[in-house]
């Protein structure tokens, strides 16, 4: 489909600034960026020319004769070029030049406003829809994935659940599972989320984002259950979101950075037992008496994002895939000479002692494009252009790579974050697809 038809454009983005009452944006902040690329949807062809207006206000007032400097270059890369304008009326005009490959432009803006310095940036994009893995799928990967399944499938399912009353209210149940994974005596928790009516239900796994982090808002996301859903949100490292602060702090240190862990050896990766947990997770979810025995849904963001998809590459019994920004994606696409994929291994970590033969290997192993590559159920990705932790360049590699039907909801002014609005409009997504629900599914 064209993605320029689900395009969230900067004016409304704009005119929902301008209309807000109770506050601003960005929120409660004095200076306010405007950046307005000469092509609507922020896309142009590789070799055309670009130009972006800057506008900057303190106060909602123009600033006038300030001085603005900006730096261009491949984002996540070092700038290529530098310069300056001056804002007249509070407006200026940037030309940003061209790529000639297939990707993203970044413009970084300064200015100093009262004595305080003040950063903006946006991206532009040339021929995004080209952009291809640099990953490319080993030999055995379907072979090693069953393999790790049917090994994993010999450890006994188990699990606890408690009621959780605090997290509960008049149309929502929920509990704190408790969940045996991957080998005897190894767990992940997570808060389910359930109608208290009784009845039969899809079944909804959300994956947590990057990060030693516990579970505390549950209830965040109630409408799913409040709209006849059972969502199971759980963490992936085994740690009690009931421990105290002190407790946990002292635990999620010895952690360190797992996206590191094992990364010679991809029988040894940390990552491994994480994609196995999350097909534990369908186990259970489709072990409960109120499922409706036909929908399965996986969703998240970021690290959950990669998850969702890779759950729906892994498992057969996944009917629909939502995904916002997903890390993980072409991990090594710095090879290529372009933005890599959360957790940048060659750049924000700057650790080129990743690259080499072993490790390339396991993160091809373990990369959201090859997942894709499996993937023949309905896919929903949503990504911004502006964010710098999982890049537009990662998200389109993954879109341009899915072949089954998708979807994409495209918000540029977005950096990693998405609007409430738009996640009740992934749910509205799910909803109207559960009503068509006529694909054939896959052999487990």
């Amino acid at each position: 489909m064209d993605l320029k038809k689900l395009f969230v454009s900067f004016m409304f983005v704009l005119i929902a600034f301008l209309s807000a009452q109770a506050e601003n944006y960005p929120y409660r902040s004095d200076i306010l960026w405007v950046t307005v690329p000469d092509h609507a949807d922020w896309l142009y062809r590789t070799g055309e020319q670009a130009k972006i207006e800057i506008q900057l206000y303190r106060y909602g007032i123009p600033q006038d004769g300030v001085e603005v400097s900006y730096a261009l270059g491949q984002e996540l890369l070092p700038s290529e070029r530098q310069g300056s304008v001056k804002l007249k009326n509070g407006r200026a005009v940037i030309s940003v030049g061209t790529m000639r490959n297939p990707g993203f432009l970044d413009c970084v803006l300064k200015a100093d406003i009262a004595g305080k310095s003040c950063t903006h940036h946006v991206k532009i994009g040339f021929s995004p829809e080209k952009l291809r893995p640099y990953t490319q799928q080993p030999a055995d990967f379907v072979e090693f994935w069953n393999k790790a399944k049917s090994e994993a499938e010999q450890c006994p399912m188990s699990f606890t659940t408690k009621y959780v009353p605090e997290y509960s209210n008049e149309k929502v149940d929920c509990y704190l599972v408790k969940l045996q994974c991957y080998k005897k005596g190894q767990h992940v928790y997570g808060y389910l989320t359930r109608p208290k009516a009784k009845g039969k239900y899809p079944v909804v796994l959300c994956p947590p984002g990057a990060g030693v982090k516990t579970l505390k808002e549950p209830m965040r996301h109630r409408f799913y259950a409040e709209q006849g859903f059972i969502r199971l949100e759980m963490e992936i490292h085994g740690l009690n979101p009931e421990l105290s602060p002190e407790t946990f702090k002292d635990l999620s240190a010895s952690f360190g950075d797992y996206l590191l862990k094992g990364l010679d050896d991809r029988d040894n990766y940390y990552m491994k037992k994480v994609y196995l947990a999350c097909v534990r997770a369908i186990d259970y979810l489709t072990s409960l008496d109120e499922w409706d025995g036909k929908n399965v849904i996986v969703q998240g963001g970021s690290q959950g994002g990669a998850l969702a998809l890779i759950t729906a590459g892994l498992d057969s019994r996944v009917t629909l895939c939502v995904a916002n920004h997903p890390a993980l994606s072409d991990m090594a696409g710095y090879k290529a000479g372009r933005a890599d994929g959360y957790p940048h291994f060659f750049t924000k970590l700057n650790d080129y002692r990743t690259d080499t033969p072993e490790k390339l290997q396991t993160m091809a192993y373990y990369d959201v494009v090859n997942f894709a590559r499996q993937i023949n159920i309905p896919v929903y990705l949503t990504w911004g252009y502006n964010d710098n932790t999982c890049p537009p360049t990662t998200s389109y590699i993954v879109y341009n790579t899915l072949t089954c039907p998708k979807e994409a909801l495209i918000t540029p002014i977005n950096e990693h974050w998405v609007s409430e609005t738009t996640e009740h409009t992934q749910l509205d997504w799910i909803k109207s697809k559960l009503k068509k629900l006529s694909y054939i599914r896959r052999k487990k």
